[in-house]
């Protein structure tokens, strides 16, 4: 298996160099050279696999044993997924008749990035010690500089995994006031020598605007070795497929219905993803597109709803306004106008519905490149793009897409929390689950025992608690302190108080963040 740029211009990447460079030299994102289809009896093979089996399976299927050995790569997925606190890693959660909950949030730092960034974090030490084997000199060690942008919990899950490994530096870049204060937390209260937090004044996509400012300043990045964690880097994507396949068999499991079965068929899944940079439901993509059954994937935004319009109409437009016109909601991790991995569904979408007919099958992949290229431009340069008719049909084959407001999220955490129908068992959710549930409820037409929604939850309640109080505050009976007691896991008592080491820069500016880095690098 070898990777290819969206933009075309870049090639024949192994899997280790596509996921050191993270960003491809010509600016776009890292895909495959084509998905693997699974042989038939996957359904059957698969259906009784732990998560971590599962993972073997899956990874397997693009990274060559050439590259990461079987065996060494299962060792990886164990080491990865033995921080976890539950023993199905991502365990499915029935709420109700025809919904469940794929809860993402048991690892180490209660959300669903510490799926992919504990598998990325040894993935990026395994391939240090590959290069610096032999080598005691400490100044001809290879060493990677990981830096990443954070809307909350990217941040924190990339510190967990790469804090106080050799050779690894990281900096988090998040935007000061816009991450919630446990997020903030997390990520400022690890002291080990080589985690560097840094608070930027602006937004998440200034952020993300100078992590890749930083990507393509090819003497910066030359001379520091650049790594990346946010979902850009293939390696978190193709993590994150596994949850899908993993939460199907579970559903199946419980239903007593056998995978391939003609009563599976009349099971139709449809996945609702609380959607910010596109890469968790991009992941879904691509599980559905190696052949996981499912009937559509959701994409479920807050008031930052460029891709809800985008799958209503066929055009990406940003919202204009203050702060870029993003919207502060209570669901911040998703506050976001420019969904990074959205690029990546641009490109099959432009190969399969954009490029002319008359192209040779030989230049399709480069001409989906170019047409990407120039939609990436536009959507730059004058805020918008029109993908076309064409593209909007063949989007819509796989995706549909809602928007909730922070009224209708508070709405939902309280009537889950306190449900009026006497059978069915309370459960507290975090906002940006109350977003994937709240579309699902009003998108489908219809939810039961066989039109079946998985709404994936990314975040445990506790990391936020202002939403969940503003939901429940005004509840008849309900004192929230006491209340809140008994979903607080025990590591974060003591959080906020702990000491915090982070460095504040008042403006979004890539020349202060690069200042910063040069700074902490030479001490």
């Amino acid at each position: 298996m070898k990777y290819k740029s969206t933009r075309g211009q870049a090639t024949n990447y192994t899997f280790e160099q596509a996921v050191l460079a993270g960003l491809s030299p010509d600016g776009g994102l890292f895909i495959p050279e084509s998905i693997p289809q699974l042989p038939s009896d996957f359904l059957t093979k698969w259906a009784n696999l732990s998560f971590q089996e599962l993972a073997l399976e899956v990874l397997s299927l693009y990274i060559d044993d050439a590259e990461i050995p079987r065996a060494d790569l299962e060792k990886l997925i164990n080491k990865s997924y033995s921080t976890f606190r539950h023993k199905d890693i991502t365990p499915l959660h029935k709420v109700k008749d025809g919904l469940y909950i794929l809860e993402l949030f048991h690892g180490p730092t209660f959300a669903f990035k510490d799926v992919a960034l504990q598998f990325v974090g040894n993935l990026f030490e395994y391939f240090l010690q590959r290069k610096n084997a032999g080598i005691e000199n400490k100044a001809d060690r290879h060493k990677i500089t990981v830096v990443g942008a954070t809307s909350g919990d990217t941040g924190s899950a990339a510190i967990y995994g790469l804090r106080n490994k050799q050779d690894l530096e990281v900096f988090i870049l998040f935007p000061t006031g816009r991450v919630s204060p446990i997020q903030e937390a997390q990520m400022t209260t690890v002291l080990d020598a080589n985690v560097h937090n840094i608070s930027v004044g602006g937004t998440f996509d200034d952020c993300q605007d100078i992590l890749k400012g930083l990507f393509a300043n090819k003497d910066f990045m030359s001379k520091y070795n650049l790594g990346a964690v946010n979902s850009i880097n293939w390696a978190r994507i193709l993590a994150q497929t596994v949850y899908y396949f993993h939460s199907y068999f579970n559903l199946l499991r419980s239903l007593n219905i056998a995978p391939g079965s003609e009563e599976a068929k009349n099971v139709h899944v449809t996945y609702s993803v609380p959607t910010g940079n596109f890469g968790d439901i991009l992941a879904g993509y691509y599980a559905t597109q190696m052949g996981l059954p499912t009937s559509k994937l959701l994409v479920a935004t807050n008031a930052n709803d460029i891709l809800y319009r985008f799958f209503c109409s066929g055009v990406c437009e940003k919202s204009v306004g203050e702060d870029g016109g993003v919207h502060a909601t209570l669901s911040p991790a998703m506050d976001i106008v420019v969904s990074s991995n959205f690029e990546r569904l641009l490109w099959y979408l432009a190969r399969d519905a954009a490029v002319d007919a008359s192209v040779p099958e030989s230049q399709k992949d480069l001409k989906a490149g170019e047409i990407v290229n120039g939609w990436m431009t536009d959507l730059k340069q004058t805020g918008r793009f029109d993908t076309g008719a064409k593209v909007l049909a063949e989007a819509k084959k796989v995706f549909d897409a809602g928007h909730v407001s922070d009224k209708e999220t508070c709405d939902t955490i309280r009537a889950y929390c306190h449900p009026e129908d006497a059978s069915q068992a309370s459960y507290v959710m975090d906002p940006h689950t109350a977003v994937g549930v709240t579309a699902a409820n009003v998108v489908l037409p219809k939810i039961d025992s066989q039109n079946i929604v998985i709404s994936l939850s990314t975040a445990h309640p506790a990391k936020f608690s202002e939403a969940v109080e503003k939901a429940l505050k005004d509840q008849e009976g309900v004192n929230f302190e006491q209340f809140f007691k008994t979903v607080l896991p025990k590591e974060f008592e003591g959080l906020m108080t702990a000491e915090r080491r982070v460095t504040v820069i008042p403006r979004a500016e890539e020349a202060l963040v690069i200042e910063v880095i040069a700074n902490e690098l030479a001490n």
